[in-house]
């Protein structure tokens, strides 16, 4: 027996079944899906940081399935996260000039 105890796709467990395996399942409360959310986009974000490129594609559909499933949970939506994105880059710039900061004088808060 395999314990993962983690959050799973809505298929897995019937995917388990179907190849002739047995899997115990629970459905999480509110406050508990949302915990397992944000450690899913903890995992997710891993794995795509530890993606070999042919792979980081894929890893990164999973990473936005986590984040809709979030947005879905919270009563957000896409259309507003993009606006504060918008926003965001507006007033403190993307990552296109690929800067890395190597040091400061003093505290400064990003």
């Amino acid at each position: 027996m395999q314990h993962h105890n983690k959050l799973v796709r809505d298929l897995i467990p019937t995917i388990i079944q179907s190849e002739g395996r047995e899997c115990a399942i629970e459905i999480l409360n509110e406050t508990e899906y949302l915990h397992a959310l944000l450690q899913k986009l903890v995992e997710e974000a891993q794995e795509v940081a530890e993606a070999p490129a042919n792979k980081r594609a894929t890893e990164l559909a999973d990473l936005y399935e986590v984040l809709d499933a979030i947005l879905a949970s919270q009563n957000l939506h896409d259309a507003e996260i993009r606006a504060l994105q918008v926003q965001r880059r507006i007033e403190r710039g993307g990552f296109a000039q690929r800067i890395k900061l190597l040091w400061t004088e003093g505290l400064v808060h990003f």
